[in-house]
């Protein structure tokens, strides 16, 4: 092979190597992907895509093509400016629609369209819930109508589509139905219909919740008032033998019920000198005056005026005249006021009927002058005392029949937990760490290994490649001329004697290794003996 097809070989075998060590250089720095989105739709992957081209953001998909990943160090950017665009829109299409409304749209055209971007800005909403992936709602909105008997209310119904694992309770459920109803107007809670996945009806009304009939409010307030008398027991009694010494659990027995009461008592009969008069009434008639009277039938002769006097034909000088008797009637009322009291009683819901208290506390924990710990039973002296401020701390109240138990036992101490080692080499971010590392160190390895087994001795090669000899006409060893030399210094003239019989083959195989340089040479000598 000739000298130049050699370096041409050389050449390529060294570009390649370098190629090579570039590859291993890019594989050893390549960055760690972290994921951007994931559960997208169809739409908002292929905007996210072409958006993060236009920012030169390099990304990749994971397996299956569920999540985009970017470059750990550009996952919070890249979020930031695809925020900027609204991505991702989550599939729902909300009052944005509103804002490409062309020009001539009839009435109805725009009534749907903004019943589809009311729909979606709640399905947005409501996606918003930790519990829920996918949300869809339907909105019936009936035409209005100016007579009152044709006049319907409209309806919703919303499907949720829950994460793995999650459920709803029957108050977030009704969360989820008020927030509906609030945002369509004229729409009542009773016509807004929530059902699940699996076809369960969530807002189903019907069901009693709990026990006992109480709600899930109820429940929770009964919970709330159990928990605050064993906190306040717990913290009151933890100062004195001791945070994990004492356990206290209550049970409250609540009274839902409303009562509204009205009484009138009236009072038995007071002492005279404590009755109040209201009124006082008295009569008094009195007949006849002690003296004779002339008296007669009502009529014409007792009305007229009485006759001349004559004298008597008989005379009673000296006598005394008969004396007429009196008559007296007196009649006396007297009222006193009635002692009677009216009241009214309203009596909230919520109220507190029995409650039960049970307090353990373990034994009081006593250190010797050595460090030794040992313990020791409570004594009675500190056993009513803890029962005393437990009473205070509850709240106890005798009337309404309220019971407390104090016990002092000896905790049973549990076996520390014991977690598991986990090996370094088990560790997941040692194993991230190590791979990182390893990926480095191989490209660095294969890099050096590369350069001085391959790269290095192709350069060196190339650089002391030995140019095409050609002997003098004297054959001798000595006037070999090197043709390197003469590409090297064109100016000056080959000059060489003409051949002779013993460089004849050494003449001919110089020829048919470089032909070229051949000719050059004797393109000299001819110009020399001109």
């Amino acid at each position: 092979m000739s000298q130049i097809g050699n370096k041409l070989l050389l050449l390529i075998g060294a570009a390649a190597v370098v190629a090579v060590m570039a590859v291993f250089w890019l594989w050893s720095q390549q960055p760690d992907y972290r994921i951007l989105f994931s559960n997208y739709s169809d739409k908002d992957g292929g905007a996210i895509v072409a958006a993060l081209e236009k920012m030169n953001v390099p990304y990749k998909f994971s397996e299956g093509g569920s999540a985009i990943l970017v470059p750990a160090a550009q996952v919070h950017q890249a979020r930031l400016k695809l925020a900027t665009d609204g991505l991702p829109r989550g599939g729902n299409i909300g009052f944005e629609i509103l804002e490409n409304q062309k020009f001539g749209v009839s009435q109805f055209v725009e009534q749907v369209n903004f019943q589809r971007a009311l729909e979606g800005e709640l399905e947005r909403s409501i996606q918003s819930i930790g519990a829920v992936e996918v949300a869809r709602i339907h909105l019936a909105i009936p035409k209005a109508s100016v007579f009152v008997r044709d006049q319907q209310k409209p309806t919703a119904s919303v499907l949720l589509n829950l994460r793995a694992g999650r459920t709803m309770d029957a108050q977030q459920v009704g969360a989820v139905v008020h927030l509906v109803a609030s945002s369509v107007p004229d729409l009542p809670a009773s016509n807004v219909t929530v059902v699940d996945q699996n076809g369960n009806l969530l807002s189903d009304t019907s069901k009693k919740m709990g026990t006992n009939n109480l709600d899930p409010t109820q429940l929770k307030y009964i919970d709330d008032i159990q928990q605050s008398i064993v906190k306040r027991v717990e913290s009151i009694i933890a100062p004195i033998v001791g945070a994990k010494n004492v356990r206290a659990e209550a049970s409250a027995e609540i009274d839902f019920t409303s009562l509204e009461q009205a009484a009138e008592t009236y009072k038995p009969n007071q002492k005279p000198d404590d009755l109040v008069i209201r009124s006082s009434q008295s009569n008094e008639s009195q007949s006849g005056n002690g003296s004779a009277t002339t008296g007669g039938v009502p009529g014409a002769l007792s009305n007229q005026p009485p006759a001349a006097a004559t004298a008597p034909i008989t005379s009673t000088a000296g006598a005394t005249a008969e004396a007429t008797p009196i008559n007296t009637q007196k009649n006396t009322t007297t009222n006193y006021e009635v002692d009677k009291t009216v009241r009214y009683v309203q009596q909230s819901m919520g109220g507190v009927k029995r409650l039960n208290v049970a307090v353990v506390v373990n034994n009081m924990q006593e250190i010797d002058k050595a460090g030794k710990v040992t313990y020791r039973p409570l004594t009675a002296a500190e056993k009513t005392q803890i029962n005393d401020l437990a009473m205070q701390a509850m709240g106890f109240n005798k009337e309404r029949g309220d019971a407390l138990t104090v016990v002092n036992s000896s905790f049973a101490t549990e076996p520390a937990e014991v977690l598991p080692v986990v090996p370094l080499w088990k560790n997941p971010e040692t194993i991230e760490y190590v791979k990182d590392a390893l990926r480095f160190i191989v490209g660095i390895v294969v890099l050096v290994v590369l350069y001085k087994r391959a790269l290095s001795p192709m350069l060196k090669k190339l650089s002391t490649l030995p140019a095409p000899k050609l002997l003098a006409a004297g054959g001798d060893e000595d006037a070999v001329v090197n043709l390197s030399q003469t590409q090297q210094q064109p100016s000056e003239p080959i000059r060489l004697s003409p051949p002779k019989n013993r460089s004849l083959e050494s003449a001919k195989q110089v020829a048919k290794d470089n032909p070229r340089m051949v000719a050059s040479v004797i393109t000299n000598w001819t110009s020399a003996n001109e």
